[in-house]
């Protein structure tokens, strides 16, 4: 298995220079953003004294409470966002993310032929191609390789590394803040505490469900499948399921079974079919997925002529994600093009077909595990095993039960008859087993 973890590779050629000398010119840089990624953008770019790039402007809402002795001489300090897009900056740095304002001031900077350089992966998943479309319709480029898994290079080596690889499967932790979490839990802390340790780190939000929720690695995952796969699908199809609802008991019966939990975004292309989710999976402790922890990030790429690709490192904080975002604005200063793949819409319409873990909490009685095998029985679904651990009250007695590959059609129909039982103090927990 081979495993990328350096920068890719850049092209360079000749940089911009000024006219009538043969001295290079500074790309000219505004910051939309001066938060965890954007302060930490700033301080890269003052203590690097680099010749190729200049920071000129830094926008952000309450400026005045941003402002920092470090931060090169001459930047201009602003709340007024039209003066940057007015001003001569090269690039626009969008570091606010979301779909709007962030959206239409990057549409504004690339309509006036400025360049791009943005972390914001809602934005690339969602509107992804029409802003390339616009950039190159208007002289200038848009780079988001810090979009996805912070400071890995994903996007530079699926773009210059892997594409001469038809890549087949994509299975990857895209989310440093439920990494963190869960594998906090994973050495036995409760869920509650880690979130609340999580947002004093700043890993995550005050409101957590973008991450929590599956919706950030979902975007991220549109966009792998667009630069991996080679298709683009809209990424509301990709239903996530939030990791809120995995608890202490689910780390305990995974280490029984030789497994770890973790939240997986994957997608598979067989035969033209496309399948995809992001949800907590178990995770067999002999995989490379099992190993991150803390805010690491990791991605799997499955090419049909060179196999397996790992790229890891961590994918959550300001400084992983701003070398991204330096690197991406150093591509540009040596006038690195973007390599074009081109990718046609899909729709998901494949299914996985994999083994499944369901835990189920109950008010014990007689004939429980009798009425749930029956219903698997009659959706064709073989069961695998039935663990029970010691120890717990017959009120709220949690349990088990482990089934051969089916496919998640057959598995939600056979839950839907389950849940009909009297018998179920919450609801069943139902796990994706990637083996």
């Amino acid at each position: 298995m081979s495993e990328i973890k350096g920068a890719a590779s850049l092209k360079v050629q000749s940089n911009a220079v000024v006219p009538g000398s043969s001295a290079r010119r500074p790309l000219r840089i505004a910051l939309f953003g001066f938060g965890t990624v954007g302060s930490s953008v700033a301080r890269i770019l003052s203590e690097s004294n680099s010749d190729v790039l200049k920071l000129t402007h830094i926008f952000n809402r309450g400026v005045a409470r941003k402002r920092v002795e470090w931060a090169p001489a001459g930047v201009v300090w602003t709340e007024d966002a039209e003066a940057v897009l007015n001003s001569d900056a090269d690039v626009i740095v969008e570091l606010v993310g979301g779909l709007d304002p962030a959206g239409n001031w990057v549409r504004r900077a690339l309509e006036a032929g400025k360049s791009v350089v943005t972390a914001n992966k809602k934005l690339i998943a969602f509107h992804g191609i029409e802003l390339e479309r616009l950039a190159a319709a208007k002289g200038g480029h848009l780079k988001y390789g810090a979009a996805v898994a912070g400071g890995i290079p994903v996007i530079p080596g699926l773009e210059q590394g892997l594409a001469g690889d038809r890549i087949e499967r994509i299975e990857g932790i895209l989310n440093g803040t439920c990494n963190f979490i869960l594998s906090k839990m994973d050495e036995g802390a409760e869920y509650a505490t880690v979130l609340a340790e999580a947002q004093a780190k700043g890993y995550a939000e005050a409101d957590p469900t973008e991450d929590v929720g599956g919706f950030d690695a979902r975007a991220k995952l549109a966009i792998l499948m667009r630069l991996a796969l080679r298709v683009v699908v809209d990424p509301e199809e990709i239903k996530p399921q939030a990791i809120t609802s995995v608890s202490a008991v689910d780390f305990s019966y995974a280490r029984d079974l030789g497994c770890t939990v973790r939240q997986i975004a994957r997608a598979h292309r067989t035969n033209g079919s496309l399948a995809a989710t992001v949800a907590p999976m178990l995770v067999d402790l002999r995989s490379p997925l099992a190993w991150s922890r803390g805010t690491e990030n990791m991605v799997v790429f499955t090419g049909h002529y060179g196999g397996d690709v790992v790229f890891s490192g961590h994918g959550a904080g300001g400084h992983p994600t701003a070398v991204a975002v330096v690197s991406d604005l150093l591509a540009l200063a040596h006038d690195s093009r973007r390599v074009e793949i081109p990718s046609v819409p899909a729709r998901l319409g494949a299914e996985f077909e994999v083994p499944h873990y369901i835990r189920f909490t109950v008010n014990d009685r007689p004939g429980i595990v009798a009425e749930i095998t029956g219903v698997l029985a009659r959706e064709h679904i073989n069961i695998r095993a039935i663990v029970q651990k010691p120890g717990y009250p017959a009120h709220a007695l949690p349990f088990v039960v482990t089934v051969e590959p089916c496919k998640s059609s057959a598995m939600e129909r056979a839950l839907d008859g389950i849940r009909k039982m009297d018998c179920h103090i919450s609801d069943p927990l139902d796990l994706q087993m990637l083996e």
